[in-house]
C-alpha cells in the first residue's frame, strides 16, 4: 500500500479508537448512574430540627440510600425554599425530597427549577397551592390546637433594622398539639429545645408548587392536632398524591418511623 493511503488510514484508526473509547466510557458512566440510588433529602418543619428524622436516616442508609437532612432556617417561606434549593443544586443524580409539616411547603417551592428532583414525599405536611399560606390552610378545617393562645411571641431584630416575631409553642399545649403519642419525657425535651418559627414563615404565600409536575406521596396522620386530618387529605388529594394513612400525631416520623420509612422507600423505588 502506498504512503498516500497509509497516513489517512492511520489517522482514521486513531479517530475510531477515540470514538470507541469515549462511547465505552459514556456507556459505563450511564450504567453507573442507572445503578445509583437517589439521594433522599429530608426537610423538617417548625419548632423542630433535623434530629426528628434520625430513625429514617438510619433505616434508609441501611437500605443503601444516601441521605441528607439539612437545617431548615424557619425564617420565611421563599428564603427557606431558596436555601433548600441551594442544597439540592449541589447534589448529583436523582433526588427524593421529603418534607414534614412546614417542610412540605418548603419542598413544594424548593423543588421548582431543580430538574433532578424526581419525587416529593409529604409527612403530615403542608402542600400549599400558589398564593396560599400555612395560616390559611391550617384554619380551613376545624381541629387544630395551634391557636393564638397556644403560642408565645418573641420579637427579634432584623438585619434591615426592623423587627420580626418568632413563635414558640407553650409547654402546657406542646404535647397535646404536637406529639401526643410520644412519651412525656420526650415531649418535654422537645418543647424546651424547640427552634423558633417565624411569623413570616407562617403567613407568607406560596409560589407555584412543584407537586403540579412531580409525583407525590403523602403520609396522613389521622390523630394530628396541628394540621387537621381533613386539611391533610384535601391537600394530598389536590396534589394527586399516593396517600397512606397512619394512626399518629403530628410527628409520625418519630412515633411511626417504620411507616414513614416505608412510604419514602415506595417513592424512592420509582426513581431510576
Amino acid at each position: 500500500m502506498s504512503r498516500l493511503f497509509r497516513r489517512p488510514l492511520a489517522v482514521l484508526s486513531i479517530v475510531l479508537a477515540a470514538i470507541l473509547g469515549a462511547t465505552l466510557i459514556a456507556a459505563k458512566s450511564q450504567a453507573n448512574y442507572a445503578g445509583t440510588k437517589p439521594t433522599v433529602v429530608m426537610v423538617h418543619g417548625g419548632w423542630a430540627d433535623s434530629s426528628g428524622w434520625n430513625a429514617e436516616v438510619k433505616s434508609l442508609r441501611e437500605h443503601g440510600y444516601p441521605v441528607i437532612a439539612p437545617a431548615n432556617p424557619l425564617r420565611g417561606l421563599s428564603s427557606d425554599a431558596d436555601y433548600v434549593r441551594s442544597v439540592l443544586q449541589t447534589i448529583e443524580g436523582p433526588i427524593v425530597l421529603v418534607g414534614h409539616s412546614y417542610g412540605g411547603a418548603v419542598i413544594s417551592n424548593a423543588a421548582v427549577g431543580v430538574p433532578n428532583v424526581k419525587a416529593l414525599v409529604y409527612i403530615a405536611a403542608f402542600a400549599p397551592d400558589q398564593g396560599e399560606s400555612l395560616a390559611q390552610l391550617v384554619n380551613q378545617y376545624p381541629g387544630t390546637h395551634i391557636t393564638p393562645d397556644a403560642l408565645i411571641e418573641r420579637p427579634y431584630p432584623l438585619a434591615d433594622g426592623g423587627t420580626g416575631t418568632d413563635l414558640y409553642l407553650k409547654e402546657s399545649i406542646f404535647r397535646e398539639a404536637f406529639a401526643g403519642d410520644l412519651p412525656r419525657a420526650t415531649t418535654s425535651l422537645m418543647q424546651a429545645t424547640q427552634r423558633p418559627f417565624s411569623v413570616a414563615a407562617f403567613t407568607e404565600a406560596s409560589g407555584e408548587p412543584a407537586w403540579r409536575s412531580l409525583p407525590s406521596w403523602y403520609l396522613l396522620a389521622t390523630q394530628d392536632n396541628a394540621i387537621p386530618p381533613k386539611a391533610q387529605e384535601f391537600m394530598a388529594q389536590r396534589a394527586n398524591a399516593h396517600i397512606t394513612k397512619v394512626r399518629a400525631s403530628h410527628v409520625p416520623m418519630q412515633s411511626q418511623p417504620e411507616a414513614t420509612t416505608k412510604l419514602i422507600l415506595q417513592a424512592a423505588q420509582t426513581v431510576n
